[in-house]
């Protein structure tokens, strides 16, 4: 695949109607999920005895059909690239070896490991049984990666981030699978996957000795990076339902972490700050 000219400017924007977005840095264009849990189904019938078919070769159609659409130059995936905590098994190994082989062969492939990526690299980076030797795949901590020169910072959302990603100006996660719960005025409710799109707050983050130096922790939230939270790419996970005041967070820094966060759907639509959605 080509390198084309693009802006040098962080640019971090969805795919409108999925559960994706392209980050333009200098001059690469990525693709981002998150959260794709192979093996979900397997998972299900294992852990709650709920048996339902597999939608592997769905998940499978919409990525590369994504890939296709966006003609990324990088595929990067922010956590949660398969379901077991552990190694993977038969069922979800499989699927990503069928995934992987599907990809484009000039495709660079960046896995943020997630809490349920366990061992993924021992296999998926050709280290104990190199599968996937041919590919280039590259296998990152959970606290993340700044990407470029410091403009884009990407990490899972289950440990603090790493300083690097904090000094970056913009921050996407995953983890979360954020969602809002929507009523109409007879009493339907539908469960819609949803972007939180913010800025951090300081607060949390100040009393960490891991990040003492960084700048915007002391001059407040206007100069705080942006944040980005993703929606899941597999629907079949459930997640946070972010405007409900009941409803705990996954991640260790949100709540409290956000200065101000809006809610939007996957269409595009802005339903306004997600406590008061």
């Amino acid at each position: 695949m080509s390198k084309r000219s693009r802006p040098s400017a962080p640019r971090v924007e969805p795919v409108p109607g999925e559960p994706a977005a392209t980050a333009t840095i200098g001059t690469e264009r990525a693709l981002l999920i998150t959260d794709y849990h192979a093996g979900y189904e397997a998972g299900l019938r294992d852990e709650r005895g709920v048996d339902i078919p597999s939608r592997a070769p769905e998940r499978r159609e919409r990525l590369c059909s994504l890939l296709k659409r966006t003609d990324p130059d990088r595929l990067i995936v922010l956590g949660d690239l398969m379901h077991s905590i552990g190694d993977p098994g038969g069922a979800e190994r499989g699927e990503l070896e069928v995934l992987f082989e599907s990809l484009p062969p000039t495709l660079d492939v960046t896995v943020v490991k997630g809490n349920h990526d366990g061992r993924i690299e021992t296999w998926l980076t050709g280290g104990d049984d190199p599968t996937l030797e041919t590919k280039s795949v590259t296998v990152v901590p959970g606290d993340g990666i700044a990407l470029g020169d410091a403009a884009v910072g990407v990490c899972h959302g289950h440990t603090w981030p790493a300083p690097s990603v904090l000094e970056c100006d913009v921050i996407c996660l995953g983890h979360e699978h954020p969602c809002v719960r929507l009523e109409d005025e007879i009493g339907g409710r539908r469960i819609e996957r949803a972007w939180l799109r913010g800025r951090l707050n300081p607060a949390p983050f100040r009393d960490r000795p891991e990040y003492d130096g960084i700048p915007w922790l002391e001059q407040g939230s206007d100069s705080s990076p942006r944040v980005i939270v993703m929606p899941a790419f597999n629907d079949l996970v459930g997640g946070t339902w972010v405007n409900l005041s009941e409803q705990s967070f996954l991640s260790p820094f949100l709540p409290s972490g956000l200065a101000s966060a809006d809610v939007y759907l996957l269409d595009g639509t802005r339903l306004g700050p997600y406590e008061s959605v």
